[in-house]
């Protein structure tokens, strides 16, 4: 039996503020909560358990070894597996498969996962009438194709036949919360399935009929920089350096920043991604409350972080430069505005994507004012301040104590207002060299170097895409590896934004770099794009491939990456005069043996 007086807290002296304590007070008791209750029941049967992930980033691996152990510390009998190499035949024999999916590109399956799913989608593919599941996916609401995979994989396993015990949940950035609901309802749901008089093999369906969910929870408070860093316990570190790598006659705006890592517990890999966590702009913040009938210093509840004020919330953990279709929903609740609500009907999907774009919630609040009456109101529908990732453009080895990124200063205007990027004009306008900002490290398991140091790689990263290509040629040179490097780099004009120019330049005249193809859009009269550099060294290009060589994409998954990706299967196409289909075969054998790699967003 449980003892309340025996729930362990965190002590008053201990070096935390009292946000930070009592934040870390609730997460303790509610662990505690989880913990296992002991009966005298003896005689529970354990469940035959699949559960199955699809990760590109390792996020969503992460969370299925953790439910795996929850699962056996149940006392469940659990098999763990990732959908990569997965054959979808083998479900059929599965009495119950719990999925854990992220989201990836332009809705689609990680890379890995792609054959499996192509596979399970085959006309005629076997009923799956025998198999009991639930889908917990993962994504980013910023992007259109919220959850997208996460939904079809969903909609597909029902059309096949197998029954939900759970209904699917979508999570946003922020997965603690919608991770700890969907596991604790499963393991609930399973515990009453698993009493003695069941099958052991057997699950009953028992579907909850609440509808696919999206939870979203705040940003939890920087902890001790002696604790490995996540984003809810982020590094404190040092801005080093910041200089333009752009000329200011440019168009656009593209810095490098130097994070020390010094002295730190902070470790990364060629590859990674630095995580920042941001702050708004203090004049949105001033112009987001002279719009509402509240000073800022009003005391509020922020979820998982305690009380602060309205101000403060605004600026650390609330995101008001966006809108989503929940922020809709609720503001045309409150304001009983059929206008608003009515671009929430399916068929107005476009119309309200055309909405969303561009504004944020000043506009909101312009459009429909004197609808928030309490801050409370305000607080339930701006969903939180979510970090942003940067590709890490050093190598450990090369720049040990540092960690540098590449950034792209996102401004523009829109409905007569100037906007910009909340993490990016952070980085350019509103902090300093010595001033110390939250960071933490997102591993990328799939965007690695070749084991072989002597293999030849082929790297295309246009714009901010030459980050992690940056990093690859360091990390190259400090290891001592002998294979050749390619480097397919792309921008608008060499004058002005050439980024890295004479770092490059320097390793392509001492041989480090092989070689270096350059396109630069607006250089002469007709726009040239990698692809097309791509196509012009075809020849060459499929001779590398040839030998061995692992080919890299960083950059905008939207178009170029795809446009990389179409000029890729042609080249294979005419240079190894194959038929369409075998060099679909052919690109799929070099993703399943991680010979084509990409890093896209």
């Amino acid at each position: 039996m449980v003892m309340a007086n025996l729930v362990p807290s965190i002590p008053e002296d201990a070096p935390f503020s009292p946000a930070q304590r009592a934040w870390l007070n609730g997460y303790l008791a509610g662990l505690y909560s989880y913990a296992p209750v002991q009966t005298s029941d003896t005689q529970a049967v354990s469940l035959r358990i699949t559960v199955l992930y699809g990760s590109q980033t390792g996020t969503a691996e992460g969370l299925a070894r953790k439910f795996s152990k929850e699962l056996k510390a149940a006392g469940h009998n659990v098999t763990l597996s990732s959908l990569e190499g997965y054959v979808p035949a083998t479900l059929a024999s599965q009495k119950c498969a719990l999925f854990i999916v992220s989201t990836y590109g332009e809705g689609d399956p990680p890379d890995a996962v792609q054959p499996f799913y192509q596979q399970l989608c085959v006309e005629h593919f076997p009923l799956l009438g025998d198999v009991s599941y639930s889908v917990l996916s993962l994504g980013d609401s910023h992007y259109e194709h919220f959850c997208q995979f996460g939904k079809d994989l969903d909609a597909k396993l029902s059309a096949l036949g197998a029954t939900r015990i759970l209904d699917r949940v979508d999570c946003d950035l922020d997965i603690d919360e919608p991770y700890a609901a969907w596991t604790q309802s499963l393991i609930h749901k399973l515990h009453g399935i698993a009493s003695p008089q069941s099958d052991p093999d057997t699950v009953a369906p028992q579907a909850t009929g609440e509808g696919a969910k999206v939870f979203e929870q705040s940003r939890r408070p920087v902890a001790s920089a002696t604790l490995l860093p996540t984003r809810y316990n982020p590094y404190l570190s040092e801005l080093a350096e910041k200089r333009p790598l752009t000329h200011p006659s440019s168009t656009k705006l593209t810095i490098h920043l130097d994070f020390s890592i010094d002295k730190s517990v902070v470790q990364y890999t060629a590859g990674d991604a630095c995580g920042v966590i941001p702050q708004n702009n203090s004049a949105l913040v001033d112009e987001t409350l002279g719009l509402l009938p509240f000073s800022g210093d009003e005391l509020i509840q922020v979820p998982k972080l305690g009380s602060m004020t309205l101000r403060d919330a605004l600026l650390h953990h609330l995101s008001i430069t966006r809108l989503t279709r929940k922020m809709i929903a609720e503001y045309a609740s409150l304001a009983q505005c059929s206008r608003l609500g009515s671009l929430l009907a399916p068929e107005r999907q476009a119309e309200l994507e055309q909405y969303l774009y561009g504004r944020d919630v000043v506009d909101l609040l312009k459009q429909c004012p004197g609808v928030v009456e309490n801050p409370d109101q305000l607080v339930k529908m701006l969903p939180s301040l979510t970090p942003r990732l940067y590709s890490i453009s050093s190598s450990p080895a090369a720049h040990p104590g540092q960690i540098h990124t590449t950034v792209s200063v996102v401004r523009y205007r829109s409905y007569e207002r100037e906007r910009g990027g909340v993490c990016s004009t952070l980085l350019s306008d509103r902090v300093s060299v010595g001033d110390r900002l939250p960071i933490y490290i997102q591993p990328n398991k799939r965007f690695r170097l070749p084991q072989d140091p002597s293999a030849p790689i082929i790297m295309i990263g246009p714009g901010t895409g030459i980050a992690p290509f940056r990093g690859f040629l360091h990390e190259r040179r400090a290891t001592g590896a002998t294979g050749r490097n390619w480097l397919f780099f792309g921008e608008r004009s060499a004058a002005t934004d050439f980024l890295y120019r004479e770092e490059l330049e320097a390793m392509l005249s001492d041989g480090h770099l092989t070689q270096l193809d350059t396109a630069f859009s607006r250089d002469q009269a007709h726009k040239i794009y990698v692809q097309d550099l791509m196509k012009q060294m075809s020849s060459q290009l499929w001779s590398w491939l040839q030998e061995g060589a692992f080919l890299y994409i960083c950059g905008d998954g939207a178009r170029m990456a795809k446009d990389v990706d179409r000029a890729l299967h042609q080249i294979i196409e005419s240079e190894g005069n194959m038929a369409q289909e075998d060099a679909e075969t052919l690109v799929q054998s070099l993703k399943d043996n991680h010979r084509y790699q990409r890093d896209v967003y």
